[in-house]
């Protein structure tokens, strides 16, 4: 099974790209999961660019690596209590392709103590469930000696939620 890693923030040093990197070193045999960067290279959402017969090359290869992926991991920040712009613009270029039709996808957010995270991630769900999204995980991680544990059972429910999927097509 291949899992889209997508960090929400674009910072190199950011918590949920660490979080990520980790998810990747602990996946158990047959799960690769893969760090997407693609949303930094992303052109700002809009419609008439596609309209004109155009599709950057940006865009193809970010609905490629969500498409060519049995499921999705977004870890996602929380900016000004929503998820970030990045992230949002993502989502957007993928509305009308419909890469995100019944794929499913866990969420979840680094973050220092349980009471961060949870408008960031709530903001993620609803954009998801606009797109028809299976979001099978809705969880921040909190930083400590259980982060492998918690992404131990957040790969066991993704990975169910894949399988689950592929029975239903």
């Amino acid at each position: 099974m291949r899992i889209a890693a997508i960090c929400g923030s674009l910072q190199a040093r950011s918590r949920n790209r660490a979080l990520l990197e980790r998810a990747a070193a602990v996946a158990p045999a047959g799960v690769e999961v893969v760090l997407s960067d693609a949303l930094g290279e992303l052109p700002l959402f809009n419609p008439d660019i596609e309209a004109a017969g155009e599709t950057p090359a940006a865009v193809a290869a970010w609905r490629r690596d969500v498409s060519d992926s049995d499921a999705l991991l977004i870890a996602c920040p929380e900016y000004g209590h929503s998820l970030p712009g990045a992230l949002k613009n993502g989502v957007d270029w993928l509305i009308g392709s419909g890469e995100l039709d019944r794929k499913p996808v866990a969420i979840t957010a680094s973050v220092p103590h349980e009471s961060r995270g949870a408008r960031g991630l709530q903001a993620l769900w609803d954009t998801l469930q606009a797109v028809a999204a299976i979001v099978a995980w809705r969880n921040a991680i909190v930083d400590g000696p259980e982060v492998d544990a918690r992404l131990a059972a957040l790969l066991r429910e993704l990975a169910a939620a894949t399988a689950a999927a592929a029975d239903e097509a």
